[in-house]
């Protein structure tokens, strides 16, 4: 989707919910962002970033019906959430990342989201002394960081 459109559709969606945002910007990369500046950020982040999941997957849907010959895959960031979120998500990783290198033994990472294990997957897709398998079901689908040194118990 095209960012002016994007601008428009997420401006539009705010405003019939009750929000007028700040700000809207469309950054491109790995996936299509539409970063969002309010003042209404915290009844639109929702606790533990719930109303802005289902935010997500309310314009995503939108999107898909109204525009079916279009990608639709974009995310709403509200003032930077998003983003802070995956940075403590990256955090996490190097910290318990050190574990597995020091220690020679797989760690297991909390449950997350798919783009959340995506995110570390990625993060370690070269790194020479650690790989990343996803492990569980459902909810409780995790990361499990392993360690690539020779005589290690991942590599037995």
């Amino acid at each position: 989707m095209q960012a002016d459109f994007l601008k428009e559709f997420v401006g539009a969606l705010l405003e019939k919910l009750g929000y007028t945002p700040t700000a809207i910007e469309v950054s491109t990369g790995h996936r299509t962002v539409v970063m969002v500046t309010t003042s209404d950020a915290d009844a639109l982040i929702g606790p533990n970033g719930d109303h802005l999941r289902a935010l997500n997957t309310i314009a995503r849907r939108m999107a898909e019906h109204q525009y079916k010959d279009q990608s639709t895959d974009f995310l709403i960031d509200i003032n930077g959430h998003h983003e802070a979120q995956m940075e403590k998500v990256r955090t996490n990783a190097r910290l318990l990342a050190q574990r597995t290198r020091l220690f020679k033994h797989d760690v297991e990472m909390e449950p997350m989201s798919s783009y959340e294990r995506l995110v570390v997957h990625e993060l370690f897709a070269d790194d020479p002394e650690i790989e990343t398998a996803s492990a569980g079901e459902g909810k409780f689908r995790h990361i499990v960081l392993k360690s690539r040194g020779a005589g290690s118990p991942a590599t037995a």
